[in-house]
């Protein structure tokens, strides 16, 4: 695993510096080979696409690679079933608009209380369009009597929301507060075998893979899901969006966002009305070829393993210490076990007589100037505020995000700043 590490934080320029970036939920560092993608369509091949003059050709090919690698990622049949925009909050809501002719009034969308980008969409949908809104919502976890607020989503609680009039079922793949995993495929085949059962007239599924990207392989065919966002950016790259549509759902479903005369044959030309910058998409083969060289194998299945395990060395002994805090007040929001269904996203607050507020936690990672974590609800908003007892959704919680790149040694550091805090 040495030999994994030092390859991962050598292909980072940022981490030469000593800084502990611990809030890569919210961001990651961008690979090197990333950046010198993305420089080089800037300084060689800047010009329009689709035109006859050499430039342009090498253009129009660098970003249909873009699109490839997107493809890839994703594990989709072609690169035709990928658009990309701005952010995911973006993707989403373009994936909202062009579904809107398609939806009935009366018909229910189905949402988690989880990021806002897979929630607000469906809610302003719904509102235009006279739909209803279903919310599926967390339980407690039966094995942390002492915590209420080790919650997560269970497929159990979802199934009783499904009618003969739903239409839409959109949830997160993982949680970028509980830190989560969701088993995306077994939620949607109960849910579809449900959905036959009661007869619908038609279900689709959109699942926010933000938070699952940087930890685990993306497959949207084996999943059999309709519609898949997530940010390059928190995958090592530039700050774009890449967004999954099924072709069938794109002849089915979809009504075009873009310029009425152009010829649709895409998911981009219905929904990438004009789209992010040319570079961040060429900058995207940067991120498929920085995971690919994680492992010998240069495969994907590969390198996300590695990642997964070399992941559960940081979470367990973060995870342990906040456990060993349960009588200082210490709650860990989410799941309290490290395990392959655990990212090192990591929530908590302090309670109790000696309560601290989370953004006073935070504070003191600030003053010492050479780590980074975060306070918040982080657009997550409806979740935070459900939470009981209640928390102060302007205070909310402390979050410090670990990825692959971190070490075992940065998350001693942690511990022992935590350490002191809660003395």
């Amino acid at each position: 695993m040495s030999t994994f590490i030092d390859t991962a934080r050598s292909q980072f320029p940022s981490l030469a510096s000593g800084y502990i970036f611990a809030d890569n939920a919210g961001g990651s560092q961008c690979a090197k080979g990333v950046v010198d993608r993305i420089s080089d369509y800037l300084l060689n091949t800047n010009v329009q696409l689709g035109a006859d003059y050499s430039v342009s050709v090498l253009s129009t090919d660098r970003v249909k690679e873009g699109s490839i690698a997107a493809s890839k990622l994703l594990n989709a049949k072609s690169s035709d079933e990928i658009a990309f925009a701005s952010s995911s909050t973006m993707a989403a809501e373009n994936l909202a608009r062009a579904l809107e002719a398609d939806i009935q009034p009366g018909e229910e969308l189905i949402i988690t209380g989880e990021h806002e980008a897979n929630a607000g969409p469906w809610k302003k949908l719904a509102a235009r369009k006279g739909a209803v809104i279903k919310v599926w919502s967390v339980r407690t976890y039966q094995s942390t009597p002492n915590n209420p607020y080790s919650v997560y989503l269970d497929v159990e609680d979802l199934l009783p929301l499904i009618t003969p009039t739903t239409r839409l079922v959109a949830f997160t793949a993982c949680s970028n507060i509980l830190g989560s995993i969701v088993p995306v495929k077994e939620v949607i085949k109960a849910s579809r075998a449900k959905a036959y059962e009661v007869g619908v007239r038609k279900i689709e599924f959109s699942i926010d893979c933000v938070a699952y990207a940087p930890h685990r392989r993306i497959d949207v065919q084996d999943w059999d899901v309709d519609y898949c966002f997530l940010s390059l950016y928190k995958v090592y790259g530039p700050h774009v969006s890449a967004l999954y549509a099924r072709s069938n759902s794109l002849e089915q479903s979809l009504s075009a966002l873009t310029h009425h005369f152009l010829r649709v044959s895409s998911v981009s030309d219905k929904l990438q009305p004009g789209g992010p910058g040319y570079e961040t998409i060429y900058g995207v083969t940067g991120v498929l070829s920085y995971l690919l060289s994680l492992t010998p194998a240069n495969n994907l299945k590969d390198s996300f393993r590695a990642i997964a395990e070399h992941e559960q060395t940081l979470i367990r002994p973060l995870l342990g210490f906040l456990k060993s805090q349960e009588s200082r007040g210490v709650r860990i929001v989410g799941d309290e076990h490290a395990g392959p269904t655990r990212v090192p996203t990591i929530s908590f607050v302090v309670t109790g007589e000696r309560a601290i507020k989370s953004k006073d936690v935070v504070k003191v990672f600030d003053q010492k100037g050479d780590i980074g974590i975060r306070y918040g609800h982080f657009y997550a908003h409806t979740l935070v505020d459900s939470l009981t007892p209640k928390i102060d959704i302007d205070d909310a919680v402390v979050r410090i995000s670990l990825v692959h790149y971190n070490t075992v040694q940065e998350v001693e550091k942690i511990i022992g700043i935590l350490r002191d805090v809660l003395a």
